[in-house]
């Protein structure tokens, strides 16, 4: 037995730490087992679940938004690279994604016909220039690309001397008729010529090559290359799913990108705005997809954008000319900017998000906490100097988060204590009290391991899938044992007014039905907090879709998210049961709670609520066992009728997925039961939802 002591910090914020045991035999139970019993409260409620809930979090990193929402097919499109003769071919290129080597435009004829031209760029720092030699095609090509058997548009920028003649040309094939080439009306000055091609084959290996004969030179400024079918320059396909995928909310555009990410180049003309390299990520940023692409999506699939600001290269003017140029009038300087891009009606977006992870040293622009309260306050009075109706989460850095790796670790120091100099919320909460509406709160727990906290290192550890299930779930108890501890050092939180936004979360990234079971409990954790957890932001919300560069279906991860955003209760209600949830075996703190997660039903994991009108109860019972289980579950305080309905996320295994090109395997199956039967059977690894309906 080891005990960890209560201990107060020199500011007197008592820690969340009790004593336990590190030696547990977890109790298993068998199919029905007489001592698995729970009931039901609906008399008994809780704060409503927020839609909010349910939200998604995106970011610009490769496939997150490039190379996955946006339609554009080619890569390096403004010629941030020198164009140059070919590499040596990147192995897989064609279905490359985050990581992966961006595709480089080559000459189609000798090495030294293209120069890049520096003096006169079109936009960024240089612009190929082909010399040409009279009747042989000479120019540009970019290969590797994966087209689908449709139409597709292309903008092209170009400028070329007199007698020159430009051809474009789309190549899905080896045979010559596999090919299409259109002729491009050019000037000596700049133009923009859109062109149309029809792609005869799917590919993965297509090519477009620009290329021109006669006397002298051609230039070419901007290339661009998009489904015809695209959606405000969207895959038609992915805005379709994610409409289907009904989030409420969108964190965007950033992440960790946000703090080197300038705004002010992501308006305008796209051709104009200069690619470049994110020092973040370390990939080149085309700045195609800015402020006005985003919030058009965020309407595109009916969602609530939370926008976030950077707060670390940038500055409060920054902050407030962002606010200005989204939410101002026609008539205010930024506002006039937007309308003539387009946009003449604000977007009134009300959500901001002010900094990313600011407490880690990992992040651009990072300063001491002393000196980020200060910016934070300017931020803030800025950017609500201009409008005061806009709604403010700030970065937190809970005492958890600062243990588990968020903070630097100081050897003998392990436990970040709440209210100590490296609790960051802490110092949020003394320091900026009032220029916040919520704080946000990240986490990420590591498979299969726990944090030690002798040592400040992740160390291996053995777990049933029950207890790898609840992974997710205890990291948001953790939060919610220092959110106590605030309340006691904070008394004005407990008025419920400031929020907390869990707006970066996951658990297990791979796409499959067992990272479900870890989604599924986690929404139950989320629902035991719904008094001051508003929002949360699953990382990344593409992780809802499986997709090729031409195709896409939504994916495990996103069938359970709409298991419950379409078919679970909105008003918590209580649950209790003869079996309680084991104690934790590791020493509180960091990635442990105080208590472990769950309903008192151990192994299962139940949660229910009432529907928004009190007409039905929806009870979910989460078995992450690989036997099947019996629950004997009462429901007080409400009368059921005789007939149920149930959904069920169906699959086959835990390592079911849904892909492109294969029939899904997990699926939302909807069924019925007797709600009066007294008794619930839970097949092994299952989440299901049974809906009570009122007599």
């Amino acid at each position: 037995m080891t005990k960890i002591m209560p201990h107060i910090s020199r500011r007197g914020a008592l820690t969340a730490m009790s004593a336990l045991s590190l030696s547990i035999t977890l109790p298993a139970y068998a199919a029905g087992s007489p001592s698995l019993s729970g009931s039901v409260n609906a008399a008994d409620t809780r704060s409503p679940i927020s839609p909010f809930i349910y939200g998604g979090f995106i970011e610009h990193i490769g496939d997150l938004i490039n190379d996955s929402l946006w339609s554009e097919v080619l890569d390096d499109r403004k010629f941030y690279w020198p164009v140059v003769k070919p590499e040596p071919a990147p192995a897989a290129a064609a279905n490359r994604r985050r990581g992966a080597p961006p595709r480089k435009w080559h000459p189609t004829g000798p090495d030294d016909s293209v120069t890049m031209d520096t003096k006169a760029p079109y936009v960024g720092v240089h612009s190929p220039v082909v010399r040409l030699t009279g009747a042989t095609p000479l120019g540009i090509g970019q290969g590797d690309l994966a087209l689908a058997k449709k139409a597709y548009s292309v903008r092209l920028v170009v400028a070329a001397d007199a007698g020159v003649a430009v051809t474009a040309t789309l190549i899905w094939g080896s045979d010559p008729a596999m090919r299409q080439s259109v002729p491009v009306a050019t000037k000596t000055d700049w133009t923009t010529v859109p062109l149309t091609f029809n792609c005869g084959v799917a590919t993965t290996t297509g090519r477009l090559e620009i290329t021109g004969t006669g006397p002298g030179t051609f230039r070419v400024g901007a290339v661009s290359l998009m489904p015809a079918d695209n959606v405000g320059g969207f895959r038609a396909d992915m805005i379709a799913l994610l409409r289907e995928m009904d989030c409420k909310i969108m964190r965007m555009p950033g992440g960790n990108f946000l703090s080197a990410y300038d705004w002010h180049f992501t308006v305008g003309d796209l051709d104009k705005r200069p690619p470049i390299m994110d020092p973040v990520w370390n990939a080149v940023q085309p700045n195609d997809v800015g402020v006005d692409e985003l919030l058009h999506m965020a309407r595109l699939i009916n969602v609530e954008p939370y926008w976030c600001v950077s707060t670390g290269f940038d500055s409060p003017r920054s902050g407030a000319e962002l606010v200005e140029y989204v939410n101002g009038g026609a008539n205010t300087e930024w506002g006039a900017k937007r309308a003539a891009n387009g946009h003449p009606e604000p977007w009134r977006v009300k959500y901001w998000d002010i900094g990313n992870e600011m407490y880690g040293h990992w992040q651009m622009g990072h300063i001491a906490p002393e000196q980020y309260y200060v910016k934070h306050n300017l931020f803030v009075d800025a950017m609500r100097a201009v409008d005061p109706t806009i709604y403010i989460a700030a970065p937190g850095g809970f005492a958890d988060e600062m243990t588990t790796g968020q903070g630097i670790f100081i050897e003998g120091q392990p436990q970040v204590a709440i209210g100590s100099e490296r609790d960051w919320a802490y110092g949020m909460f003394k320091n900026c009290m009032g220029r916040f509406d919520a704080l946000q709160t990240h986490a990420y727990p590591a498979e299969n391991k726990r944090y030690d906290l002798s040592t400040g290192k992740l160390v291996d550890i053995t777990q049933s899938l029950n207890e790898w299930s609840r992974g997710m779930a205890q990291r948001i108890q953790t939060m919610a044992d220092c959110w106590e501890a605030y309340k006691k050092a904070f008394p004005v939180l407990n008025d419920g007014k400031i929020k907390v936004f869990f707006d970066e979360w996951a658990y297990h990234f791979g796409a499959d039905y067992k990272g479900c079971l870890a989604v599924a409990i986690a929404f139950h954790e989320f629902y035991r907090h719904t008094d001051f957890i508003e929002a949360a932001g699953y990382t990344m919300a593409t992780g809802w879709l499986n997709f090729t560069p031409t195709d896409s279906v939504i994916s495990a991860t996103g069938r359970v998210f709409q298991l419950y955003n379409q078919h679970f209760g909105v008003i918590p209600v209580a649950v209790t049961g003869t079996s309680p949830v084991p104690p934790p075996r590791y020493p509180i703190g960091g990635d442990q709670p105080s208590v472990n997660t769950g309903s008192a039903t151990w192994p299962l994991d139940v949660s229910a609520a009432l529907t928004a009108d009190h007409k039905a109860l929806i009870v979910s019972v989460v078995n992450a066992t690989e036997e099947t289980q019996s629950l004997k579950l009462a429901i007080n305080g409400f009368a059921p009728g005789r007939a149920g309905r149930t959904w069920r996320l169906d699959a086959p295994g835990l390592d079911a997925q849904n892909v492109v090109g294969a029939a899904a395997q997990v699926t939302i199956k909807e069924g019925s039961f007797n709600p009066r039967a007294g008794t619930l059977t839970l097949p092994a690894t299952s989440i299901t939802l049974f809906e009570y309906k009122l007599a």
